[in-house]
């Protein structure tokens, strides 16, 4: 077995076989491209279709491998750190539920923030964990809300000393890091697991000049989203394992439970590659991209109306950013930030990852070129001398987060005594669902929590501004489904 970072086993593997031009009787129907639809061939070209295989020796199997999938998925265990890495495709969605799964028995205990991603509440809810939630930070000056520290999470274990597990997302959406290194070092002390989402950071082990990577720390478990800033195909991830309190066959049985038994080869192969690069590669790319991310930071904070988050704003012992990430703050425009998103697809044909009211997030990746950052530049810059704002605003502000979970996620999500009952009138019962507001984007409600009369004003003052609430069930948020 060739243990150089330099080979890419599967990918190698994937395409000899797309050059035997092999004919196919195993599925998929389409055939090596054959029946896929002519627009549709006509430009992707026919040889990406013979890379779309299924499960036979020759291209081993996700979920026994013994060959090239094996191989390649201990390159990347070396590359990051850890005792063995499963590959997903299906995103860190599934890294997600997988290590809660892993870590925790039902009725277990977590600690975690708020901020985390939908697949940790989806993860909390099928495990039958317990969450003690704690609040996140709101920087009202920037419009942001960072993830909670190791001064919070110290407090809360010496409050909930049964909880099993700390769960904590680092770097979150706006690239804001938090301190993993002393989180480790107090879940090490009170022999907690520490789980780690750090699907935005699998680029940051790579350069001296970006945050510390949970790679590099010894937590428990990790899971790293390989298409949001590297080169693997969408969907690409791998979950890593480094603990010594977790049993590595569970997480094999519960990651293989989770993941379809046609995985798609390409994915795999581009999570393969995209390994190979940045170990190969990643200091060259990223020590061009920092420098061009910090010009335009220079440049955009120039601007009179739009600015940039830095990491000398927020840069402490408990945070740091990761450069790579700029978080456009819009609010003297006086247009909201989803509307310059819309105004820069439209306009400029430029694509932003997300917005809130306030902030554009641009992810600068593997494939961004210098010019790519300059045209965002000159857009923002033209959209700044056209637009001034007028409107206040609404400020960003936590909602009044309900710490009183009565009753089990799992029991109060899956169960078939509910009902609807007017927005007004919800305060007391139990909540059935999920409910969400962007901005600030963190869950107001969850499954088994009460609803006060706090989080019915909060929601009744969200529904007199143009907020989106995701998990409503309807056009508008009248009514709420809660246990009867």
């Amino acid at each position: 077995m060739r243990k150089s970072q330099n080979f890419t086993p599967l990918l190698d593997t994937l395409l000899n076989h797309a050059y035997n031009k092999v004919v196919s009787f195993h599925t998929p129907g389409h055939k090596n491209g054959a029946g896929i639809l002519p627009k549709l061939r006509d430009f992707t070209k026919r040889n990406v279709y013979y890379l779309d295989v299924t499960v036979f020796p020759e291209v081993d199997s996700l979920h026994d491998p013994v060959s090239c999938i094996k191989h390649a998925q201990e390159l990347a265990a070396k590359a990051y750190n850890s005792k063995h890495a499963f590959f997903l495709v299906n995103g860190s969605t599934v890294g997600n539920i997988a290590m809660l799964l892993s870590a925790c028995d039902p009725g277990d205990s977590v600690i975690l923030s708020r901020t985390c991603h939908k697949s940790v509440l989806a993860g909390i809810i099928l495990a039958g964990v317990w969450p003690i939630w704690i609040k996140p930070i709101v920087d009202q000056k920037r419009d942001i809300i960072y993830e909670v520290s190791s001064k919070e999470i110290e407090e809360y274990i010496k409050n909930y000393p049964e909880a099993k597990a700390v769960f904590v997302t680092s770097p979150n959406y706006n690239g804001v890091c938090t301190d993993l290194i002393k989180i480790q070092e107090v879940c090490n002390k009170y022999n907690k697991i520490l789980l780690v989402d750090e699907a935005h950071g699998p680029h940051l082990k790579f350069h001296p000049d970006l945050p510390v990577s949970a790679a590099e720390v010894n937590v428990d478990m990790f899971v790293h989203s390989m298409h949001k800033v590297l080169s693997a195909l969408s969907q690409g991830s791998i979950l890593h394992f480094k603990s010594d309190k977790i049993d590595i066959n569970r997480v094999r049985r519960v990651v293989s439970m989770l993941q379809t038994t046609s995985p798609n080869y390409f994915i795999l192969a581009s999570i393969d590659a995209a390994r190979m690069q940045i170990v190969k590669y990643g200091f060259k790319v990223f020590n061009k991209l920092i420098r061009y991310c910090e010009q335009a930071r220079e440049e955009i904070n120039k601007l009179p109306n739009i600015s940039v988050l830095t990491r000398k704003e927020i840069q402490s012992e408990y945070y740091d950013l990761d450069l790579t990430k700029l978080t456009i703050n819009v609010t003297k425009t006086g247009l909201p930030g989803y509307k310059i998103e819309e105004i820069l697809a439209k306009e400029y044909k430029i694509q932003v990852d997300c917005a809130d009211m306030f902030n554009l997030v641009a992810i600068c990746g593997f494939g961004t070129a210098k010019e790519d950052i300059e045209k965002l530049v000159y857009a923002l810059a033209d959209i700044s001398k056209k637009y001034s704002g007028k409107h206040k605003f609404w400020e960003l502000q936590l909602p009044p987060l309900t710490t009183e979970v009565v009753m089990l996620p799992r029991d109060a999500f899956f169960s078939s005594n509910t009902k609807r009952v007017p927005l007004k009138k919800s305060a007391g019962y139990i909540s059935a669902q999920v409910l969400t507001p962007y901005p600030p984007g963190l869950p107001i409600l969850t499954p088994g929590e009460r609803i006060t009369k706090e989080v019915v004003s909060y929601l009744e003052e969200l529904a007199s501004f143009t907020v989106r609430v995701s998990g409503q069930e309807g056009e508008l948020l009248k009514t709420i489904k809660v246990i009867k």
